[in-house]
């Protein structure tokens, strides 16, 4: 009884920490067609998140239907957690550190 009791806790104390996880997690993507600047967005941002020790997913979006579909016209652009933070620029992980905070 004390068992089944503890395994029901645990599984309990589980699943709260993957619904805390999964709501802190960002969703950080990238919008480009790969070239140049647009990879530099892409280290840029990954050294901005890791610098901040935030959980985050990092999805690269190549096609151009999906990045007009967010109203971006001029790639690089990045977004988090669906909110377009940056289009046609590459700024320094300083500046996106501010962004991801």
């Amino acid at each position: 009884m004390i068992s089944d009791f503890s395994e029901s806790l645990r599984l309990c104390v589980k699943k709260a920490f993957n619904l805390i996880r999964s709501s802190t997690m960002k969703k950080i993507q990238i919008l480009g067609t790969g070239c140049a600047k647009c990879q530099k967005l892409a280290d840029h941002t990954k050294q901005a998140a890791d610098t901040l020790g935030i959980d985050y997913e990092m999805e690269k979006v190549t096609d151009i239907n999906q990045i007009m579909g967010f109203g971006v016209m001029s790639t690089p652009g990045l977004v988090v957690d669906g909110q377009v933070m940056v289009a046609g620029k590459v700024p320094n992980p300083a500046d996106i550190e501010k962004m991801l905070g």
